[in-house]
């Protein structure tokens, strides 16, 4: 378990120079700042980086993946394989998720999966990332900027001390999160994200609460999603992404939204840019449901353009 501060990360066996481009593959497991271990790819993508300038071949996509989705899982994939026509990729399992350890929390401690993924990008060479999360993973990203940020939300505490790990919780105490440069992003795209907790409004929603809160959902998440589902609340209930994007600022910050997602209406992308003002660009898009299934490769390509303009 990690002994350092909120956001640190025990960083993989692989340690490449920081100023060498690194231009195959590498798959690893990192560790987040409370010990849980993270099935990790980097995908070097299809730019040439050169570290003398600030070209998009700097730009290091981090890809955060909705709930039940994984590394390996073939929509992740594609997403990857989309925006390494723009930079490099990094893409992981959350915890709870594949490969990975611990059991998943449905959006609260995944903060720490992430900074430890934008972390290990930094240790790779890239000066320039761009969080890309979609659905629990677009609600992680915009919480992650904010608490990684110049302005951390006030109250939000995550248990720096505590782990998830092997079915057993490991008690420490807490610590609030401070910004460090090394895990922060330098854009953050939420797709398809909620702007608040414990919704319920449509039938998804109601499915997916069953299958977090219930012993029965639980094991269908175990065994037909290959998600293991942390089976305690929310104590402290964390921040919401309504309530986390207005400390985004000064990141650039891009909400994508589709007209026809099942899970979260319309408000809620609304609310989220209505929540950030004058900083944040909101996409309603026509026909689009919901996350990464949804993402047309069009989509994906405007949302790369978009990453190397403001952060590449």
């Amino acid at each position: 378990m990690s002994t350092g501060s909120a956001g640190h990360v025990a960083r993989s066996m692989v340690r490449p120079h920081s100023e060498t481009s690194i231009r195959t593959p590498l798959r690893t497991f990192l560790h987040t700042a409370d010990g849980v271990s993270i099935d990790s790819v980097y995908d070097p993508g299809n730019v040439v980086y050169d570290a003398s300038t600030s070209s998009s071949g700097g730009l290091v996509f981090v890809i955060a993946h909705g709930f039940t989705g994984d590394v390996d899982r073939p929509h992740v994939r594609r997403v990857a394989k989309a925006f390494a026509r723009y930079g490099a990729v990094v893409t992981f399992s959350f915890r709870g998720h594949g490969a990975s350890g611990g059991r998943s929390t449905v959006g609260d401690r995944e903060v720490l999966d992430l900074a430890a993924a934008v972390e290990w990008a930094r240790s790779l060479g890239h000066p320039r990332v761009a969080t890309v999360g979609f659905s629990m993973g677009g609600s992680v990203a915009l919480r992650h900027a904010a608490l990684y940020g110049e302005n951390p939300p006030e109250g939000e505490r995550v248990r720096g001390g505590v782990g998830m790990q092997g079915g057993e919780e490991m008690q420490g105490g807490e610590r609030t999160h401070q910004g460090r440069a090394e895990a922060a992003t330098d854009a953050v795209v939420s797709v398809s994200a909620p702007a608040r907790w414990y919704y319920r409004g449509t039938a998804p929603m109601r499915r997916l609460h069953w299958l977090v809160t219930r012993p029965e959902g639980r094991m269908v998440g175990r065994y037909g999603f290959r998600t293991r589902i942390h089976h305690r609340d929310w104590n402290p209930v964390p921040v919401s992404p309504v309530e986390a994007v207005p400390r985004i600022a000064p990141i650039p910050l891009l909400i994508v939204h589709g007209d026809l997602d099942g899970y979260f209406p319309l408000d809620h992308p609304r609310m989220l840019a209505s929540a950030a003002g004058d900083h944040a660009e909101l996409w309603l898009e026509p026909g689009m449901g919901h996350a990464e299934h949804a993402a047309s490769d069009g989509l994906l390509a405007r949302i790369g353009d978009w990453a190397v303009g403001r952060a590449g």
